[in-house]
C-alpha cells in the first residue's frame, strides 16, 4: 500500500476487480480478485480494457458482432469493480459497442499496464537491492 494512501479515494486497502470464467469452468466463483486499486478510475480501467482484451481474444476475422458476444459468453473472462457501487464500471454498457468496433489501438486493451501486482512487484525489487 502507498504511504499516500489516506482512505480518502478508495476503501481501506482500495477497490477491487473480480475476475469472472464466462466458460462455466469455476461456477459462479471468481477466477481471481486483484486489489489495491487506489481510486474507482483505476479499477474501472482496469475491468474495462481486461474486458476489451478478453472480448478480442474471442474475435477471429470476419466475425458478426452477434457472434464475437456469443463467442465471448462461451469462453471469454468478465472483470467486476468491487465497491464502487452505481459508479463502477459494467460490461454490460459496452459489449455491442465491443464487439461491433475492434479497438482502435493496442492501448484499449493493455490491462497489465494498470495492473497494481506491477507496483508491488516494483516495490518488491527495490527492496532487494
Amino acid at each position: 500500500m502507498s504511504a499516500f494512501d489516506s482512505g480518502l479515494f478508495s476503501p481501506p486497502g482500495g477497490f477491487s476487480v473480480r475476475i469472472m470464467d464466462l466458460s462455466g469452468g469455476n461456477g459462479a466463483d471468481p477466477v481471481e480478485t486483484i486489489g489495491g486499486f487506489l481510486t474507482l478510475e483505476h479499477a474501472n480501467s482496469f475491468a474495462r480494457r481486461y474486458v476489451r482484451d478478453s472480448m478480442e481474444r474471442c474475435r477471429t476475422r470476419g466475425m458478426r458482432p452477434d457472434a464475437v458476444i456469443a463467442a465471448w459468453f462461451a469462453y471469454g473472462e468478465d472483470a467486476e469493480v468491487v465497491g464502487g457501487a452505481e459508479q463502477a464500471w459494467r460490461s454490460a454498457a459496452e459489449l455491442n459497442d465491443f464487439a461491433a468496433r475492434p479497438p482502435g489501438n493496442a492501448e484499449d486493451r493493455n490491462w497489465r499496464a494498470l495492473d497494481p501486482r506491477r507496483d508491488a512487484d516494483d516495490e518488491a525489487a527495490e527492496e532487494e537491492e
